[in-house]
């Protein structure tokens, strides 16, 4: 299984990139978000890559890092959702903002991406209810870790967006910021929301 490439990108198309890597040419699936970050054809380009295999096929896809991978990675385990179905939704949207309509219930939100309808929006907000796979889950040094906020509203909210997927070290001051917008209106539900909307950004 190929799961990276490093190597000159050669040529560019609307759905897929040529990377040559020492004489060989490989054909790799990409979203349009990650087309419009790659390079210039001649740079040297690094690709996380996932490998399909079919009987009559063996199919990369590249994504920019492996947050976007492990995404593409959870939305192929939503039925009804393809490849093809999960590049458009990361072409469309970021990691997290999938995550955030996915936490908030915005199913109406995914239908902006081509090929998800309503239904098909409905059910990637039940299946990926809980599911990692929208963030970074990078390992962070113990030491690396902020000791827990002491407001309870704040660490409930803080701990809901680390089984999401996110660091703590990064949910906690975008949190927080929100807990000072909200004052006493604030709940555990709106601090995620706000919280959410923060990191998408």
């Amino acid at each position: 299984m190929i799961g990276r490439l490093a190597g000159t990108l050669v040529a560019v198309e609307p759905e897929a990139v040529l990377v040559d890597v020492n004489g060989v040419g490989y054909v790799v699936g990409v979203s349009t978000r990650t087309l419009a970050a790659l390079p210039p054809p001649g740079a040297a380009v690094t690709l996380a890559i996932e490998t399909m295999v079919r009987e009559d096929a063996i199919t990369l896809y590249g994504f920019l890092d492996t947050a976007e991978r492990a995404a593409f990675r959870t939305l192929l385990t939503v039925q009804g959702v393809g490849a093809k179905v999960a590049l458009a939704l990361l072409g469309a949207f970021s990691p997290g903002q999938i995550a955030a309509a996915v936490a908030t219930g915005d199913a109406k939100t995914l239908t902006r991406a081509s090929g998800v309808g309503a239904r098909l929006a409905a059910r990637l907000v039940t299946e990926l209810k809980g599911k990692p796979g929208f963030a970074g889950t990078e390992a962070i040094p113990a030491a690396a870790v902020p000791a827990p906020p002491s407001d309870p509203l704040l660490a409930d909210a803080v701990s809901a967006l680390a089984n999401l997927g996110y660091r703590r070290a990064e949910a906690e001051p975008a949190l927080a910021a929100a807990r000072r917008r909200l004052g006493d209106a604030a709940s555990v539900e709106a601090l995620i929301r706000e919280g959410l909307k923060a990191l998408a950004r």
